[in-house]
């Protein structure tokens, strides 16, 4: 899996990249049965909105075989290397659901402002990969992205710990103005296997969903080796302390999971 020369251009002008249905029908429809009963399950890692709704569900890639095999797949790991030169580790796994009627807002804000004041990371050079396990469309609270956005470096922003139930370092309303009004906003929607990737510096956020709709989303976010994080004050299932290179598993293997309990029972 190699992105090809006008690809990479792309995603260093822009701050982020899209690819269409990455993984089949057959392997997202396992991953998001598997997601389902993770956000039922009663476990600390996952994060409930102030409705009860699941908000996101931390860390599986540790606990569910399905999602361990996403965590290491060379569709998702292959890429990032390819653009950091170098091996790079899980720093964090997410599953995060806007659910149907409820899902509620992300702030705008850029993931490294997070990760270097909460987990002390040196540089922006991890990345967040986005996996759609629904279909993401223009009316269910599709992640919002300011193109270009990551060449303003890391900007000041405030903790927000009221807004929702996960705390953010979020940015004030002049600076998003000024960045949109550079670089605009696109919403990258598509069918559910589809891959979002996007500079740990870009500006992005997303709206609440009040539709019947509900958005699943898988983000790895991958940290190069080099890059490993300093001063973690996170929980262990949020910003990890494993910082041994991915090694990435064959490209079928979901697919064999996925295949498994039907080909027993046959």
């Amino acid at each position: 899996m190699k992105l090809t020369r006008e690809q990479v251009e792309f995603f260093h002008r822009e701050g982020w990249l899209f690819l269409p249905e990455l993984f089949s029908q057959e392997e997202v429809d396992f991953l998001a049965r598997e997601a389902v009963s993770i956000y039922d399950a009663n476990r600390p890692e996952v994060w409930r909105e102030k409705s009860g709704a699941p908000r996101t569900a931390f860390a599986a890639h540790l606990y569910n075989e399905a999602f361990g095999l996403l965590g290491a797949h060379p569709r998702m790991i292959d890429p990032i290397e390819q653009l950091f030169g170098e091996k790079v580790y899980m720093h964090q796994f997410k599953i995060n659901a806007k659910a149907a009627f409820t899902g509620d807002v992300w702030q705008w804000h850029q993931d490294y402002g997070t990760w270097k004041r909460d987990d002390g990371m040196p540089e922006p050079r991890a990345m967040n990969i986005a996996i759609f396990l629904d279909e993401v469309m223009p009316i269910n609270g599709p992640l919002m992205l300011v193109p270009q956005s990551q060449t303003a470096g890391d900007l000041k922003a405030s903790h927000d710990l009221e807004t929702t139930s996960y705390p953010l370092w979020t940015l004030d309303e002049e600076t998003v103005t000024r960045l949109v009004k550079q670089g605009g906003i696109v919403a990258p929607t598509g069918k559910p296997g589809g891959m979002l990737m996007f500079h740990g510096n870009l500006v992005h956020g997303s709206s609440g969903n009040i539709t019947p709709y509900p958005r699943k989303i898988v983000y790895l976010t991958l940290n190069a080796v080099s890059n490993y994080i300093r001063t973690p004050t996170r929980p262990e299932y949020i910003a990890h302390r494993d910082f041994a290179p991915i090694q990435t598993v064959a490209d079928d293997a979901l697919l064999r999971l996925a295949r498994a309990p039907r080909q027993a029972a046959e």
